[in-house]
């Protein structure tokens, strides 16, 4: 039965939104006048589910973990597939999220595969997840699966939250730092030291040269910020280009420390995707294609590209992993030990948390070299400007000895 998205007046006049299955729109509209409502619009739902997704993204990380774990806990409950599917539709108050499940259901009720059905929302349900639901389906271990992606979706969200909270507080750090010293050279720095160029004195070298910063700041600030917007964005248009998008992640790749954390945090996004995937009877070629695209790294992405076509061979994985020199040693020696001894979704799943383990010390390294990083930057430039003050100050009460 299809579903329809509906906005109707109740009899207060407020406009309530929603969605309800019927065989036709003119049946759902003599639903919503039985129950009191006067129908304004009534759309199948996978026309607005189009028409939103030219303003809206799709599910957020935290949105997918949470309806995995619960659609997994509701099958391990024993209900059928449609059935877990409509509970979730009725305890879920977002509206968009809402319509997405009952659209996902009327394909079910059709006759439809579950991953056939998330293939109509690929912007929300990523390749990884249509292509373990499938084999969940095809080996009778839906529920299963679905608590193996809840697990795997919960980590990955965990990940990304953890990255931008280490690097929050230095980024936050810099941009006061850099609006105080820019305060302090347009408009504090000339006042105060002006007074020593009407009185005609020969002022020291450093602060001439904090005049003449201070001078630049506010007669040209705001051409450099122009200059700075613009090369930002023909930044962000250049790595549109793959091929200088490669290079710039090749470079970040042997920064110092930076380059580390993007090695353990690439190796356990793959492996961590491998053994999901692996562990749900996905063959290894289609899982090592779909464990390169979760990686954002291009030189990483390709050399998980090249293994994958060595394994094709008949190579081995781990020693076409190792020959690209980006991944961790230990990584690739815990998957060479699972393939031995035939336990490599074991393996990778271990040699992920190791990644996991080896990416939490990497932040915390990061954070903590950052923060003080930047105050001792702060502090020197503060330091310069006081310097520059005070110099005159002192020349001028020697001149009065």
């Amino acid at each position: 039965m299809p579903a329809f998205a509906y906005q109707a007046l109740d009899a207060a006049g407020k406009t309530r939104r929603g969605v309800m299955q019927g065989d036709t729109a003119r049946g759902v509209r003599a639903s919503l006048r039985e129950e009191g409502l006067n129908p304004l619009e009534v759309t199948p739902v996978a026309d607005a589910r189009q028409r939103a997704a030219l303003f809206q993204r799709g599910l957020s990380g935290t949105q997918l973990a949470l309806l995995t774990r619960q659609l997994a806990t509701l099958l391990k409950a024993g209900l059928p597939v449609d059935e877990a599917l409509a509970a979730l539709a009725e305890q879920n108050d977002d509206v968009r999220v809402r319509t997405l499940i009952v659209s996902l259901r009327a394909k079910v009720m059709e006759g439809s595969s579950l991953a056939a059905g998330l293939a109509d929302a690929p912007e929300s349900f990523p390749e990884i997840y249509r292509a373990s639901i499938a084999a969940g389906e095809q080996s009778g271990k839906l529920d299963q699966v679905l608590a193996r992606l809840a697990d795997y979706s919960e980590s990955r969200d965990a990940l990304n939250q953890k990255v931008w909270a280490a690097l929050a507080y230095p980024l936050l750090l810099t941009i006061v730092a850099l609006a105080v010293v820019t305060g302090l050279l347009a408009y504090v720095v000339p006042q105060i030291v002006g007074v020593f160029v009407q009185m005609h004195q020969v002022l020291p070298l450093p602060t001439r040269l904090l005049l003449g910063l201070a001078a630049f700041v506010r007669d040209w600030g705001w051409l450099l910020l122009i200059v700075l917007v613009m090369a930002a964005i023909g930044g962000r248009f250049a790595l549109r280009v793959e091929r200088m998008r490669y290079r710039w992640h090749e470079l970040l790749l042997r920064v110092p420390l930076v380059g580390g954390l993007i090695r353990a945090a690439n190796t356990a996004r793959c492996t961590r995707t491998l053994a999901l995937l692996t562990a749900s009877a996905v063959p290894l070629l289609d899982a090592l294609h779909i464990g390169a695209q979760v990686m954002p790294n291009l030189p990483m992405r390709a050399a998980v590209k090249r293994a994958a076509a060595k394994v094709r061979e008949g190579g081995s994985f781990s020693r076409a992993l190792g020959e690209s020199g980006y991944f961790p040693p230990v990584a690739l020696r815990l998957i060479a030990s699972g393939e031995r001894a035939g336990e490599l979704e074991h393996m990778l799943d271990e040699a992920a948390n190791q990644q996991q383990r080896e990416l939490d010390r990497w932040l915390t390294l990061l954070t903590s070299v950052l923060g003080p990083l930047v105050i001792l930057l702060v502090g020197a430039m503060v330091l310069f400007i006081v310097l520059a003050i005070l110099l005159p100050i002192f020349d001028m009460n020697q001149m009065v000895k």
